[in-house]
Order: structure tokens, then C-alpha cells, then sequence
């Protein structure tokens, strides 16, 4: 194996000789192995032990055999610990997703802090097998199913060609010693059933299964470079990026007998997961919404419209005087009335004397009422936004700027008639709101 394994390098990761690189290594017999790899190739690396805490002594029992083998080694070697219960529970995950999560923030942190270059892991082939299987039977798009990438930005995955035999032998080659986790000899977790219950029977089936499922997802992966190819070829024709919005034109998808593989294309990785509701926004009526946990998917009219849930750092900005600088684009200054002009959606001009400080900016809200500049009569904000034809998303991101529960401004759009200055004006006021800062 370690001949095979020198030639991968060179071939594919030889860029890694001269790099400074941190080996995941949990003490199991896969991590140890890359680990002994590495130590023949000469690399520069140190260790980096997670200890999850879920199998009280044994988790530390595994802790202290990797600091042991680094000593021994005089290699250096960086362990933390994590509640990993704790943090599934908080987070409302299972304790694999939680650990994964845990493991790779930490990586990513060591890996910055100590000016790593790249995260070396052992996922090998059998783990690639394993992976498909998981991800076929929860039911996956193309991408679920082209395998573990070998490099993915600063993780490197150098023993994906090798099998658990290969590395079982490897082992008794070199007597090498590891620790066994207890967990994997449990069918509590999907992985483990597939691993002692499905592959061996494909194994059993096809002596050579793993170099076939490989070969199988090479195909798979030039059938995924020639989707990537249509869907960006689409995305171009149909899909318009405006203002931190995607806007698909529907008439122009449902040309594509296909349309709901490109939607899912060009959504999954916003974290939708209701594909037969987006799926029916096509034809649904204007309003309808789709929400996953930090996007919203809206059909307006001829259009769906996608765009980020507003995570607001406040409800309400209060501004006390004239002279204070809000935490918004918003200016307010003083001015001669020789000066007014007001041809900008995004510039005011109002009487001081009619205002009353502290003026409040906040979002709309039902039953709000203002009396438009130039016009008899007071109208509702939501009759405004109708007649002006607002999206739904336009609606979301308007603000008003109010002065004793009255509305001063719908502000970048209309203002109120109440402040406007007169000839009997005595002090201006010019309120300037600057729509790129938002």
C-alpha cells in the first residue's frame, strides 16, 4: 500500500511537500495508518484530536493514546474537548451532525490561528461507499451521490483510493497499533448497519465492487460537469440577480420540459428542502411563499423572487435631535428654503416646526396611514404599496420615518404632506436617506 499510496501523492497532492498540514486523528485504526504514511513521506504535520465525550472513559482513553503517539513521536499535537450531547440538544441535532460540525469549526480555528495550510483526513473508500448509500436512501439529487472530493478547499482526503482491507493489511504489515471504538460495532447509527449489512453483500456479489463503484462515480461526475454546464446555460437566460435578490422569470422556465431539475439546481443550496410546494409556486397565486432557515422563495406575479430573511439588529431606531447620526442611512440637516430641491426619491425636505423630536424609524405595519406629498386626503401604506405595484419583498424592506405617531416619510419613496415646508417656513430641514449603505 505504501508504494500505491507515494505514487497518489505525486500524482495528484504534490503540492502538499512543502506545506504545513494537520492530520484529523482520532486514534482508530484509518487515522493511525495516514498518520504512519505521512511519517514515511516525511511530511510537516501535526496531530489534532477531537474528544467528543460520549463514551466517558474509553473517549479518553483514545485522547490520551494520541498525545502519547505524538510525544513518543515528537510530534506536536493539538486536543480540545466538546459536550457534544450538550451541543446536539441546543442545536437540535443528531449527535453525528453535532460532532461533524464541532470537529470542523474546531479544525478551521486550529487551522488559522496556527497557520496551517491544509486539514488531512482518512475517509477512504469504503467511507465513500457508505456515504452514497446514506444519502440514497434518504433521497438525494446528482450531488448527493458523486462521492467525497478528494480535496475540498483546505481538506484533504489522500486515502479515498484505499480500501478498509488495504488498511487492515497495512496494519498487520507494520504492527501498528490503534484503538477500536466501541460505537462502531453498534447498528444504532445508519452508517454502521450499512457497513456490516449492505456493502459485504455487495462485496460478496462482486469481489471487486469498490474499484467498480468507483469507476461508477467517475461517470457520475462527468455526467454532473455536463449538468453544471445546462443549468449555468439556463441560469443565464432566465435568472436575474438584482439588489441581493435572484428573480426567475416563470414563463421563460416552464419552457424547459424539465424546469423543476433546474429549480432544484439553482435552490438546494439555500437549504430548501419542500421541493413539491416550490415546485407548485408555478402556478400558484402572487404571495404565495416558501421558507427555508434563512431564505425566502416568493412567487410575484410573473416571477419567483429570492431573497434573505431580514435579520434585523434592531425594531426601532430612535433619533433624539437633529445633530444625532442614527445607527441608518439617514442624514437629517439644516438648510435654506433657497436651497430646497427636491426632484429625489431619496431626499425630503420638511418643516422643522411641524416636527417633534424623537422622531422613530421602524418597518410598516397594518392599519399605518400617511397623507401623500401633493395629494388631498390621507391613504393607507398598504393601498400605497399596491397602487405603486411593491413586491412583497419591496414591502419587506421599507422603512418609515415617524414623528409623534405620524408619519413623516415612507422613506425612499413618498413623503408626507403634513411636513412640507411653506412660505412661512422659518428653518428647513433636509432629510437625505442613502439606499446603497442599507
Amino acid at each position: 500500500m505504501f508504494i500505491n499510496f507515494q505514487n497518489h501523492i505525486q500524482k495528484n497532492f504534490s503540492f502538499l511537500q512543502d506545506k504545513k498540514l494537520l492530520v484529523a486523528t482520532s486514534g482508530g485504526m484509518d487515522s493511525m495508518v495516514l498518520v504512519h504514511l505521512f511519517q514515511k513521506l516525511q511530511f510537516k504535520f501535526a496531530l489534532a484530536h477531537c474528544n467528543f465525550q460520549l463514551r466517558e472513559k474509553e473517549s479518553d482513553g483514545d485522547e490520551n493514546f494520541v498525545k502519547e503517539y505524538a510525544k513518543s513521536n515528537n510530534i506536536i499535537c493539538f486536543v480540545t474537548k466538546f459536550d457534544t450531547e450538550k451541543y446536539s440538544q441546543e442545536h437540535k441535532l443528531s449527535t453525528q451532525v453535532a460532532a461533524r460540525n464541532l470537529r470542523y469549526n474546531w479544525f478551521n480555528e486550529v487551522l488559522e490561528h496556527e497557520n496551517f495550510d491544509y486539514i488531512v483526513t482518512a475517509h477512504h473508500a469504503d467511507d465513500v461507499a457508505e456515504t452514497f448509500m446514506i444519502n440514497l436512501s434518504r433521497g438525494t439529487g446528482l450531488d448527493g451521490l458523486t462521492g467525497i472530493p478528494s480535496q475540498n478547499g483546505t481538506i484533504i482526503r489522500p486515502m479515498l483510493p484505499f480500501s478498509r482491507k488495504e488498511i487492515e493489511d497495512y496494519v498487520s504489515e507494520n504492527d501498528l497499533q490503534w484503538r477500536e471504538d466501541s460505537s462502531n460495532a453498534s447498528d444504532k447509527y445508519l452508517r454502521n448497519k450499512i457497513r456490516h449489512h449492505i456493502v459485504p453483500v455487495f462485496k460478496e456479489i462482486n469481489s471487486s465492487f469498490l474499484q467498480s463503484f468507483q469507476n461508477t462515480l467517475e461517470h457520475l461526475n462527468q455526467e454532473q460537469s455536463l449538468v453544471n454546464d445546462a443549468v449555468q446555460m439556463v441560469y443565464e437566460k432566465i435568472v436575474s440577480e438584482e439588489n441581493g435578490q435572484l428573480k426567475i422569470d416563470i414563463s421563460g422556465l416552464v419552457e424547459y420540459k424539465n424546469y423543476k431539475a433546474y429549480l432544484y439546481q439553482w435552490l438546494y443550496k439555500y437549504g430548501f428542502s419542500a421541493w413539491e410546494d416550490i415546485y407548485s409556486l408555478i402556478v400558484a397565486q402572487s404571495g404565495k411563499q416558501i421558507f427555508s432557515e434563512n431564505y425566502i422563495l416568493l412567487k410575484d406575479r410573473d416571477y419567483l423572487i429570492l431573497f434573505r430573511k431580514e435579520n434585523d439588529h434592531f425594531e426601532e431606531i430612535i433619533i433624539n435631535s437633529i445633530t444625532e447620526k442614527p445607527n441608518f442611512p439617514l442624514k437629517l440637516t439644516l438648510c435654506n428654503l433657497s436651497d430646497i430641491s427636491n426632484q429625489l426619491k431619496s431626499v425630503i425636505f420638511v418643516d422643522e416646526s411641524k416636527l417633534q423630536f424623537p422622531l422613530t424609524i421602524r418597518k410598516w405595519k397594518e392599519g399605518d396611514y400617511f397623507y401623500p406629498a401633493g395629494m388631498q386626503g390621507k391613504k393607507k401604506v398598504s393601498k400605497y404599496f399596491k397602487d405603486e405595484k411593491f413586491t412583497l419583498f419591496q414591502k419587506h424592506e421599507t422603512w418609515i420615518l415617524e414623528s409623534n405617531n405620524q408619519i413623516v416619510w415612507i422613506i425612499g419613496n413618498r413623503a408626507d404632506e403634513r411636513f412640507k415646508t411653506e412660505n412661512t417656513t422659518q428653518t428647513t430641514i433636509k432629510i437625505a436617506f442613502n439606499e446603497e449603505d442599507i
